[in-house]
């Protein structure tokens, strides 16, 4: 159905009036923030019921405006008889009346405020709870595809332990040589200070000859610790050094967290 069409079929009248079933509403709002001009029309509507309510309750003169024009006030003081003034009721009805409208048309415009903010909140919601759906499969995908590499009878586990630095330091790389990839479970590193990043280092031992294979970026954001690398070396050890962001062309001996030679 096209807005124009849906606007002349009436039933934004009826949503701003608070008449219709929850799942109407629901769908009169979804076409409201797909349409502009749907919901300037829903706007025009209460703006227009406003005005006639409004125009709908009557102004009231001033109790001492009433009193002054029924007393003749004479030059001399004297008393004056007063006509007793029938009472007109049907005035009163149409100012009670009027109130009452403009009182239900406010109401009605509240609960209707009041749903659309429930809307949005549970929209908001469900958002959220698609994402963390997304999130677990991700995750869910990430473990099986680790588990699958580490499975691999081609993998050669290296444990790294903790050096002078930080003795209390370890790690563990998993390597593939055939697929010239390495894993590493960065679990047992502390979190870098502000400014610095774990560099991972292949090293060749005599004569010893480091090569950068890469940072360990995002370190603290990675709950699971466990980053992928290339490694095209043929290595003989694996060492972790802590550098400044951005990383080192060679390592920093000093900043040596944990080291592990490749078994025979």
């Amino acid at each position: 159905m096209d807005s124009k069409t849906y606007i002349a079929s009436g039933i934004l009248e009826l949503y701003v009036a608070g008449t219709l079933s929850d799942k109407e509403n629901l769908e009169v709002y979804e076409y409201a923030q797909k349409h502009p001009e749907i919901l300037k029309e829903i706007e025009a509507i209460e703006a227009s019921i406003l005005k006639l309510s409004e125009k709908a309750s009557p102004g009231l003169p001033h109790g001492f405006d009433i009193v002054k024009d029924k007393i003749a006030l004479e030059e001399e003081t004297k008393v004056v008889p007063l006509k007793k003034k029938d009472i007109n009721w049907s005035w009163y009805v149409g100012w009670a009346a009027s109130v009452l409208l403009a009182v239900g048309l406010f109401w009605m415009y509240m609960q209707n405020q009041e749903l659309k903010s429930n809307m949005l909140s549970i929209e908001k919601q469900n958002k959220a709870l698609e994402q963390e759906i997304m999130d677990s499969k991700v995750s869910l995908e990430k473990s099986k595809a680790l588990l699958a590499t580490i499975r691999n009878k081609n993998i050669t586990v290296v444990p790294l332990e903790g050096q002078a630095v930080s003795p209390a330091s370890y790690a563990k790389a998993y390597w593939n040589n055939k697929e010239q990839k390495l894993l590493i479970d960065a679990q047992g590193l502390p979190e870098p200070p502000q400014g610095m990043v774990y560099q991972v280092w292949s090293l060749q031992l005599n004569p010893l000859t480091p090569t950068s294979i890469g940072l360990l970026d995002d370190f603290t954001e990675d709950e699971n610790r466990i980053f992928a690398l290339n490694n095209p070396n043929q290595s003989e050890a694996f060492g972790i050094t802590l550098e400044p962001a951005g990383g080192s062309e060679s390592p920093n001996l000093e900043q040596l967290y944990t080291l592990g030679a490749v078994s025979s």
